[in-house]
């Protein structure tokens, strides 16, 4: 099994940054690719960005394109998700998840994965 803890949430004023973390603790971590998703009060989660196995390629929702920027380091088993520019609809709660099976490439909907952390909360002021 793979568990996955978020770091790194709080409070930021627009255009402030944050650097959110995830750790990973489990044997096969390299072998999945990984996502972040958040989820707003009343909302569905939706994705954020995607990286897959070895970190070589990268996928954005259009809203995080050139503000957010996904890596992973499977050496030391953490995936980050670095936030520029924030605005006040990126409030949210983040999630790292794990796609959990023999796959190369990373998906955009949640049902493809089978780890999720528990959420850090980031909240954007005006």
């Amino acid at each position: 099994q793979v568990q996955l803890v978020e770091s790194g949430g709080g409070l930021v004023q627009a255009g402030g940054s944050l650097r959110l973390s995830c750790a990973a603790s489990g044997r096969t971590f390299s072998r999945y690719p990984m996502g972040w998703f958040r989820q707003a009060p009343g909302k569905e989660r939706e994705f954020v960005a995607g990286i897959n196995l070895s970190g070589s390629v990268t996928g954005y929702a259009d809203f995080a394109k050139g503000r957010f920027t996904i890596s992973r380091d499977n050496a030391k088993n953490k995936v980050a998700l670095q936030m520029n520019s924030l605005k006040p609809e990126d409030t949210a709660v983040y999630f790292c998840a794990a796609v959990g099976r023999a796959a190369d490439d990373y998906y955009r909907l949640p049902n493809s994965y089978s780890y999720w952390g528990q959420g850090t909360q980031v909240t954007v002021s005006s």
